[in-house]
């Protein structure tokens, strides 16, 4: 099971789509950095990751747990 799971989500700014479909599996002790241009979705996807942000679709699971709709102090707590 990987530590770090994104799988198809979709994160929108009102009616814009700013991620459409995102999927990632990072595993324990693996490093994974994010690149590509200006709005290419790099902040974005951290924000979703870390709760500032709630995608409309798919899910994100830290070891297991489901962060999805959960709020920015609960994942950092």
């Amino acid at each position: 099971m990987a530590l770090l799971e994104i799988d198809d989500i979709h994160v929108f700014y009102d009616k814009i789509e700013a991620l459409k479909g995102i999927s990632v599996s990072v595993e324990d002790k693996q490093i994974v950095t994010l690149v590509g241009g200006n709005g290419a979705g790099k902040s974005t996807t951290l924000r979703a990751i870390s709760g500032l942000l709630h995608p409309r679709h798919g899910e994100i699971r830290f070891d297991g747990r489901l962060l999805t709709g959960m709020g920015a102090h609960d994942i950092a707590a």
